[in-house]
């Protein structure tokens, strides 16, 4: 991209991070999407450059920054390893942002210094088997009882939540009043009541673990009430409104990546006496690959820069969502269409980012929502 449009401190940061991921976590992409194991090694790394960290305040073991630098950190991410940057992404700026912007002193001190430095992993959860893009249908109960909150009901496709320390959870006092009824509530996974169920059969983003976590008369204190019982939904979409900036810049760290793996490959391989990249039409398919990275960055830079200057950036979000995981999805196609049979194949990164790039138009607001979002926001403005 046109380095002119980042700060140095900000190209300093995306340096660094792209010769991390590219030097220890692209390496061990394939294994971990094969295993499906937790990458340990990535987070304790990851950790010890901080990225845990940012948009803390130092005084809760953070290192400060804003959107535009943590955009730049998963993008990087994602480059070099799509399961690894979910983990990063459901961890930091859902669970620990959650923590951090809603909830009280006593909350942040106890939680947020842990969950800066990945020493407690964190998970959100939202969905259930009934309410995905219908957030606000959730039917998990949470029913006071003395100092407690009892938790009962289910939550589905939850990321992190094999190894998560510490949830960040949805529920409801009364379904029917939908978001009016929504709380949030941290839960120690150590929680009596909690059973973890790891699913199976993923298509991509094998690295990060996805669950189901059932929640039987679970007991939580009243004091892990984040905000009040007012403002629990608002408070989700607000954080999710956000994250969705960190998901557009994932997709194009998986644009990017299925881009470098289809150029490097059409230059080397030849063909009628030929390299791939010498005939017209392949170059057409770069060409159309360069310009849907390049415009789905440009997108999520302008929605974090609109974000981090407190400027409305709900509807160039969804934009830079919606577009972004499309890009992402195009390119990984086209990766795998110029690499032809080989590409089909395990373990390739060309088929690799091919499953992972489809989650980019799925979680955290599926494409059809963020179509909804726009178009109301646009006739909303319009004359």
């Amino acid at each position: 991209m046109n380095n002119t449009l980042l700060a140095e401190d900000e190209l300093l940061l995306k340096s660094t991070v792209r010769d991390f991921a590219q030097r220890s976590l692209a390496p061990r992409a394939a294994n971990y999407d094969q295993s499906g194991s937790f990458p340990a090694d990535n987070i304790k790394e990851m950790a010890s450059l901080g990225l845990f960290g940012l948009g803390i305040d130092p005084s809760y073991g953070g290192g400060g920054g804003a959107m535009r630098q943590t955009a730049a950190v998963v993008e990087e991410l994602a480059r070099g390893c799509v399961g690894t940057s979910t983990i990063y992404v459901a961890h930091h700026s859902l669970a620990t942002q959650y923590i951090y912007r809603y909830g009280s002193d006593t909350h942040k001190q106890k939680y947020i210094p842990p969950m800066a430095t990945a020493e407690k992993i964190g998970a959100f959860a939202l969905t259930e088997p009934d309410a995905g893009s219908d957030a606000a249908g959730i039917t998990t109960m949470a029913v006071r009882n003395g100092d407690d909150y009892v938790i009962n009901g289910t939550k589905i496709f939850i990321t992190n939540a094999v190894e998560a320390d510490v949830f960040v959870v949805l529920v409801t006092l009364n379904p029917s009043l939908r978001s009016k009824g929504v709380i949030a509530l941290i839960v120690d996974a150590d929680t009596p009541g909690i059973a973890v169920n790891k699913m199976h059969g993923k298509m991509g983003i094998r690295a990060s673990s996805t669950a189901e976590v059932v929640f039987k008369d679970c007991h939580v204190p009243v004091t892990n009430l984040i905000g009040s019982e007012q403002n629990g939904f608002r408070s989700a979409m607000e954080v999710l409104n956000t994250s969705r900036i960190g998901i557009a810049a994932q997709a194009v760290g998986i644009a990017q990546a299925a881009y470098d793996e289809a150029l490097g490959y059409v230059k080397k391989r030849t063909a009628f006496a030929n390299h791939l990249a010498d005939f017209q039409g392949v170059q057409w398919s770069i060409a159309d690959m360069a310009t849907r990275v390049h415009a789905a960055r440009l997108m999520v830079l302008h929605a974090a820069t609109l974000h981090d200057k407190d400027q409305p950036f709900i509807k160039e979000a969804s934009m830079a969502k919606l577009f972004a995981s499309r890009a992402a999805v195009e390119n990984a196609d086209k990766a795998v269409q110029l690499h032809g049979g080989v590409g089909y194949f395990a373990p390739t990164t060309a088929e690799r980012l091919y499953r992972d790039a489809k989650i980019t138009e799925i979680y955290e607001g599926a494409s059809e929502i963020q179509r909804l979002i726009i178009a109301r926001s646009v006739i909303a403005e319009s004359p």
